[in-house]
């Protein structure tokens, strides 16, 4: 008699538990938190089809941004590919504009309504102690999606132009005391109507690009030399003094307003908005192999839909080889590589950053929109 009061007291109290845990996981489900059973650190990546945005399988739960972060580094704590970044943004009331999340915040993984994955923001406090002075509290500095003091130094000495333009530019046609070579500090005469007071770039024809594939030129890369102000001018002659230099100048080099370098936070990775597909033309600076961090030129502009933020993926063609068998000419299939952020965008021409490379890139390999998970390239 009492082993059955004990047995049912046992089952009453699995019922209960059992119940418990239900009542929990419903409810972590209507909350949007990770259901119950999930670890604290990670979160389960969705089903397979359930989703065009994959999650790594060691996806934290929640994340506090850390100084030196970028997008693109948060990104790839929940991404499989991080410039699928905007999808688990999208819809999220939170968050006015996501590209402004500073170092505090805490980024955490939710399920939305329909099953899909979502990230939440949290912002953080900055923490102020009480003294008997007032101090200024510094503003705080939102995470950039790359490190723009690369992207800012690589720009200060890179630009693309058509070549009518560099033609009509006005030049150098001597230095002061007729030195053949000038550098900051230096006077220097210009051919060419400058107003006085003003300052201007010089510049030195670089790289031409042209199409690998048609031949079309697609723009003129300038090396930047330095920069000049100007003191007088007597017609069409303009006395100029160099206030900086980054290379020697010389009789022949150009003058052009100086450009502005756009280069903000103000922008997130994202996979283009259409199929694209186009080269690498270029390591500005003659790198041999390309990997991370470095800047690219590609032959694909604003023409083609690019923008700060645009992320393609790096395919390397497959090799082709003998048929150890029958002796025929087999070609592998082309291989992806690597992921680009674009982050400076011509007509005709953009500078990318590496962002990702599984392997040494080279000058000729091919880009085009990432393929989405489980499918093929556009």
């Amino acid at each position: 008699m009492n082993e059955c009061k004990g047995a049912g007291r046992r089952r009453r109290w699995l019922v209960r538990l059992l119940a418990a845990w239900l009542l929990i996981s419903a409810w972590s489900l209507v909350a949007g938190l990770p259901a119950a059973g999930a670890s604290e650190t990670g979160a389960s990546a969705p089903q397979a089809g359930t989703s065009s945005t994959v999650l790594r399988r060691d996806a934290p739960a929640r994340y506090t941004v850390q100084r030196g972060d970028t997008l693109w580094d948060i990104a790839g704590r929940f991404l499989a590919d991080p410039g699928q970044w905007p999808r688990l943004w999208r819809g999220n009331p939170q968050v006015d504009d996501p590209h402004w999340i500073y170092p505090g915040d805490v980024i955490h993984l939710y399920r939305a309504a329909d099953g899909t994955p979502r990230l939440g923001l949290e912002r953080g406090q900055d923490v102020v102690h009480l003294s008997p002075q007032v101090r200024r509290v510094p503003r705080r500095r939102a995470v950039p999606p790359l490190p723009l003091d690369k992207v800012q130094r690589f720009l200060e000495a890179n630009r693309i132009v058509a070549p009518a333009q560099l033609a009509q530019a006005p030049y150098v046609i001597a230095g002061d005391d007729r030195r053949l070579i000038s550098g900051a500090g230096d006077h220097v005469y210009v051919r060419g109507a400058l107003p006085p007071g003003e300052r201007f770039g010089l510049y030195r024809p670089g790289e031409r690009y042209v199409a690998p594939d048609t031949g079309e030129f697609l723009g003129l890369e300038l090396e930047t030399l330095g920069e000049a102000r100007v003191l007088r001018r007597e017609g069409d002659v303009s006395r100029l003094v160099v206030t900086a230099s980054r290379q020697e100048i010389r009789p022949g080099d150009r003058l052009l307003p100086l450009e502005s370098l756009p280069v903000t936070p103000e922008f997130q990775p994202r996979p283009p908005s259409h199929p694209v597909a186009g080269h690498i033309l270029s390591v500005p600076g003659g790198v041999r192999y390309i990997g991370r961090l470095d800047v690219v030129a590609l032959d694909l502009g604003r023409r083609e839909g690019m923008a700060p933020g645009t992320v393609l993926a790096v395919e390397q063609r497959g090799e082709t080889l003998s048929d150890p068998l029958t002796d025929a000419a087999v070609t592998l299939p082309d291989e992806q590589a690597g992921r680009l952020m674009v982050f400076r965008v011509y007509d005709r021409v953009s500078y990318a950053l590496v962002m990702h490379a599984t392997r040494s890139l080279a000058v000729g390999d091919r880009v085009r929109a990432p393929r989405p998970a489980g499918g093929r390239a556009p």
